[in-house]
């Protein structure tokens, strides 16, 4: 059976699916992107296989799988035509290759191209965490106080040619107490390296990419250490918009669902704001006077981000915007980066 590594599985790609055999749950964990599930065992079979083997010994743990397996032979073959016609795949399994292999010898005896994964997921969990670790890419950071239209900005800029890398639209989270609002599920901090690293890989590294300014952080997502202190290291364009046109942007993204859900995102800020504040707040909300309520919040997001600003950033040019006019913002910066010749 053919093996490739990490680094080779974009170029084997072009008429080839991915196939990832491992449990729902270590799929649902975290894959390589684009990959498919057809899992050998389920989450309880993997439990009692992997039981069977530390307890009981490896070949009764064998006998056990093939046991589970058998009858689902013709199905994995079926399933696999589904999904490529043309009969090609790339397979892998966490790192040992016994499943990979397992379902690689099955799909090679009807008819199928074959190529696994050499070292599995981990290996190729490894290589990306490596390149995470080791960019080089040109960046410009798009900074602002909460409300400026980072996001918004961001897909302007793309609309007009440029490159970016959407950090919350891939988090699924805006990045504050409140971000989770609107929102699905986050994935877990090791898909959204994944995730990103597919990002980057296909990025031009010849031209500049936008990466609107974050803490660590976004929601439950941490980013990867060596990409954040990666994207702090570069030079950043800070928008100045009046707290007004802050505020009412905000009002705008953030009230879109319940009031309840705005009433728990101030829970989630009670101590900073203060009880009192805190009690005005949801008042406030419940009598429908969101605009007021939010400026407790944005006052002290303000605080947060002048802080993080002032200790996390090695490089600041500030652009004074005095509309929220997203389109017209992008083409500012576009101008603004083209008159630095370092962009």
């Amino acid at each position: 059976m053919e093996k490739i590594l990490p680094s080779e599985i974009w170029e084997n790609l072009d008429d080839r699916v991915i196939i990832d055999v491992r449990s729902p749950a270590e799929y649902a964990h975290a894959h390589v992107p684009n990959a498919l599930s057809l899992p050998l065992f389920n989450n309880e079979e993997r439990a009692k296989v992997g039981t069977m083997y530390k307890q009981t010994s490896p070949e009764a743990a064998l006998l056990k799988g093939l046991e589970i397996v058998g009858p689902k032979m013709s199905g994995f073959v079926k399933k696999a035509i589904k999904w490529s016609p043309n009969r090609k795949v790339l397979l892998y399994c966490w790192r040992g290759g016994k499943r990979s292999g397992s379902l690689a010898w099955l799909l090679k005896f009807a008819g199928f191209d074959v190529k696994i994964i050499e070292g599995g997921y981990k290996n190729y969990r490894n290589y990306v965490t490596n390149q995470l670790e080791n960019l080089t890419f040109k960046r410009i950071v798009l900074g602002g106080k909460t409300g400026s239209g980072k996001t918004f900005i961001l897909k302007e800029l793309e609309k007009q040619g440029e490159q970016i890398i959407d950090l919350e639209g891939m988090a699924n989270h805006k990045g504050s107490a409140f971000g989770w609002i609107g929102e699905e599920a986050q994935p877990t901090s090791e898909q959204f390296d994944s995730n990103l690293y597919e990002i980057i890989r296909k990025l031009d590294p010849n031209r500049r990419v936008w990466i609107e300014n974050e803490s660590r952080s976004i929601g439950s997502v941490y980013l990867q250490k060596g990409f954040w202190d990666y994207m702090k290291a570069g030079p950043l364009v800070h928008l100045e918009i009046p707290f007004d046109l802050r505020l009412q942007q905000s009002v705008a993204v953030y009230t879109q669902t319940s009031k309840e859900d705005l009433m728990e995102s101030y829970q989630k800020i009670a101590k900073k704001i203060g009880g009192e504040n805190l009690k005005n707040s949801l008042k406030l909300i419940e009598e429908g006077n969101c605009l007021k309520a939010a400026e407790v919040a944005l006052r002290y997001y303000d605080k947060t981000y002048t802080f993080n600003l002032d200790n996390n950033m090695t490089s600041k040019s500030i652009l004074e915007i005095d509309e929220m006019n997203h389109e017209k913002t992008a083409q500012k910066l576009i101008t603004w980066a083209d008159l630095n010749d370092e962009f």
